[in-house]
């Protein structure tokens, strides 16, 4: 990386941020309002809803991460930071010089683009802040809402490998995931690059 992702980005109706442990009871309400909804697609809601005191420890294990360059987990919010719309993430997990994003939006909010919007803002801090090559989005097959948000965005559908996901609960056998990818050099002219965004470091000077 040239530069670590931002602390804080900011999009027309969104605010994405390193997660604070403070954020814990807006997290909590996001989640648990959201629990059947999430548990479809999302392996770590099969054991929600859990209690506030987890979700304090979450958070300041996710904000560690942040500040040691490990892994970078954001919180989505409402413009005025006034409710958690969902979670979202640079991960490393796909090599080195790329990231992964991945993506949830709580039930109340689904159907509004949100996703997209985050996730273009995230592809566009990738590669003009952090100078990585690569950026891509894992899907499974079967959640045509999310599989929408990487073809919105101008990333290349590469292949769908079998079995690669954990099951569903209840469910035997692993899942298949659908792979995106987006190069730097492909960002230029894709939807992801005219997102308008403010992105800044954890001092709150300004990168984008």
């Amino acid at each position: 990386m040239n530069e670590p992702p931002p602390y804080r980005i900011r999009t027309p109706r969104l605010v994405l941020r390193c997660w604070d442990p403070a954020d814990a009871p807006q997290l909590k309400e996001a989640v648990d309002s959201s629990v059947e909804h999430l548990r479809a697609w999302m392996p770590w809601a099969e054991s929600e809803p859990r209690p506030l005191e987890e979700k304090v420890a979450l958070l300041r294990h996710f904000r560690g991460a942040f500040d040691l360059d490990q892994e970078f987990v954001y919180g989505i919010f409402s413009a005025d930071e006034s409710e958690v719309v969902g979670g979202s993430g640079l991960h490393r997990r796909v090599g080195e010089d790329a990231f992964e994003i991945g993506y949830w939006i709580r039930e109340s909010q689904i159907g509004q683009g949100l996703a997209t919007e985050a996730s273009a803002a995230l592809t566009r801090v990738a590669f003009e802040v952090c100078a990585v090559d690569r950026v891509e989005i894992r899907v499974d097959p079967e959640n045509v809402r999310s599989l929408a948000v990487p073809r919105k965005l101008g990333y290349v559908e590469e292949a769908t490998l079998r079995r690669r996901l954990p099951p569903k609960e209840g469910e035997p056998g692993l899942r298949d995931v659908t792979v995106f990818t987006i190069f730097r050099d492909g960002l230029g002219g894709s939807p992801a690059a005219t997102i308008e965004l403010e992105a800044f470091d954890a001092a709150g000077s300004r990168l984008v």
